[in-house]
């Protein structure tokens, strides 16, 4: 079954805002960092951001740790640029990248 337009629009402007805030947060830890996806609930209590990072496998981890620390900064972002009744709470998953 194919998402609502009004979700596919919350998904690509969470995206876009997520995408941009990442490069300003001020934790060492992280790394080269691309926002693949976002799925939001349909009730807008919960997202899932699908990141793939480049580097090695620690530096991934690192890199996701320190996304996971910043979850309630990109959240604050989230909620001041959108202006959404509810900021979904947000889920990082890797997305791992096939080895050349």
């Amino acid at each position: 079954m194919s998402r609502p337009e009004r979700m596919r629009r919350v998904d690509e402007a969470m995206k876009k805002v997520i995408s941009e805030a990442i490069p300003t947060l001020k934790d060492p830890r992280i790394g080269f960092v691309t926002v693949t996806s976002v799925e939001t609930s349909r009730d807008l209590d919960h997202a899932k951001v699908w990141v793939s990072v480049f580097g090695s496998e620690k530096q991934r981890e690192r890199t996701l740790e320190a996304l996971a620390c910043a979850a309630g900064v990109l959240q604050a972002t989230v909620n001041r640029e959108l202006k959404l009744r509810r900021t979904p709470h947000l889920g990082l998953l890797l997305k791992t990248l096939p080895r050349s």
